[in-house]
């Protein structure tokens, strides 16, 4: 199930929600992600609309932060796809490869410590933790 939907081929619905994407991303281009989502366009448009949400709707974390987290989280859940495309994006909000080698140091000190963490059944202390 690896077709992709072009714009060209894609029924009303499907061509809104890409109208959608590229008005808001100020860009042409229909990524394949999308491509391959409009094969179910609930899916499709569910996923665009959290995504635009969370990753350009208001909140308190910058665009490039946003960017920087995303890809943090794809590296550490081994999605080729979404790192390259993270990557992308947050190149083009000002990351630099400095920027890129201490985020994947990062992620991959926690990934690590968050390993020995569950293999050593460490409890949490108590002064970590959340009152009521």
């Amino acid at each position: 199930m690896n077709r992709l939907i072009e714009y060209e081929d894609a029924n009303e619905e499907v061509r809104a929600i890409y109208d959608d994407i590229r008005a808001t991303r100020k860009t042409e281009y229909i990524n394949n992600f999308w491509k391959a989502l409009a094969q179910h366009p609930p899916t499709l448009r569910r996923t665009w609309q959290m995504v635009k949400e969370v990753m350009t709707g208001p909140g308190q974390l910058d665009p490039l932060v946003r960017e920087l987290i995303y890809i943090a989280v794809s590296a550490t859940n081994g999605c080729d796809y979404c790192v390259a495309s993270h990557t992308a994006a947050a190149r083009a909000k000002g990351m630099t490869d400095a920027m890129f080698g201490e985020l994947m140091s990062i992620v991959a000190t926690a990934n690590m410590t968050n390993r020995l963490a569950e293999g050593f059944q460490v409890e949490v202390d108590e002064v970590f933790k959340r009152a009521g």
